[in-house]
């Protein structure tokens, strides 16, 4: 019972990732975008990447303990911790472009620089999450 609980909650979180597999095609439009509207897109991928956030504290928690009671390698282990460290740190380093971005909207000013931070950022964060998927689906390989 404890497994399927934690196995379904390691599942909401997976949920909350799935924000960083569409994030890269919404930072690409960005640009396009009026200004009122940008505003309401950069507040909103701030909001989602905190939320995304808290479903990785729910993937380490409950990946963690999944990992003790399975039969997995150290390698896959140490990779999927790697994976998942990274992409704590990009989200976080993603606060600063998103608040920066957000100050200059709300001050008229061009946001090209921090939109190109964000798109990049937010590709990397999508290539990492499809990496951890792979591993989680392919546990095997190493």
């Amino acid at each position: 019972m404890m497994w399927n609980v934690t196995f379904f909650l390691h599942m909401v979180g997976t949920a909350a990732l799935g924000f960083y597999l569409i994030l890269p095609f919404i930072v690409g439009g960005i640009q396009k975008l009026s200004l009122g509207a940008q505003e309401g897109a950069v507040n909103t991928i701030r909001v989602a990447n905190r939320f995304a956030q808290y479903g990785l504290v729910v993937q380490l928690l409950t990946g963690g303990y999944m990992m003790t009671l399975g039969d997995y390698s150290h390698v896959w282990m140490a990779i999927v911790m790697v994976l998942l460290l990274a992409m704590f740190a990009i989200g976080g380093i993603m606060g600063k472009p998103l608040k920066t971005a957000l100050a200059g909207i709300r001050e008229k000013r061009e946001v090209k620089e921090e939109t190109s931070k964000l798109g990049t950022l937010s590709a990397v964060l999508s290539l990492l999450l499809l990496i951890m998927i792979f591993f989680m689906v392919f546990n095997d390989i190493i």
